[in-house]
């Protein structure tokens, strides 16, 4: 399926509606454990099952950074692209809360509010997205921000 297109103009008539919603990603041991490769972060809440049980987590929990990159795919994956662009890169978050952990065996998906659109420069627009994390079956979610993202124009 490939993803839709729209204009500047009609991403300007969607501020303060949701723009997109993911499907379900799990979080499993193996996803955490490469995580916890990657940036060095070896914490037993996040990569030993048998001592994270005796945790208030009663478990492993997925760094909250590694949800946090989650962001990307999630966007990719759900909201549409703004023509015109040749690049996009995080430009930064406001306003960032970890509000729930997600266990290892959660499934989480990204939800997408356009909140703002920024002319930052000449061919430079930062679309600002109140993103939400949600975790199957929890009330609250992983994670809320408010995200920038850069697109350079043509």
């Amino acid at each position: 399926m490939s993803r839709r297109s729209l204009t500047l103009e009609t991403y300007r008539g969607l501020l303060g509606q949701e723009i997109g919603k993911s499907e379900w990603l799990l979080i499993d041991q193996a996803r955490i454990n490469a995580f916890a490769d990657a940036t060095l972060d070896h914490q037993y809440i996040h990569t030993d099952p048998e001592r994270a049980r005796a945790s208030v987590f009663g478990g492993t929990v997925a760094h909250g950074f590694l949800t946090l990159s989650l962001l990307s795919y999630f966007a990719d994956a759900a909201t549409p692209e703004l023509m015109g662009k040749v690049a996009a890169v995080n430009y930064g978050c406001e306003r960032l809360r970890f509000i729930t952990p997600v266990k290892c065996g959660d499934r989480i998906r990204g939800c997408f509010k356009l909140v703002e659109i920024r002319e930052k420069a000449p061919r430079q627009i930062i679309l600002c997205l109140e993103v939400s994390m949600e975790i199957e079956g929890e009330a609250r979610p992983a994670l809320v921000a408010q995200w920038l993202v850069l697109h350079m124009m043509e």
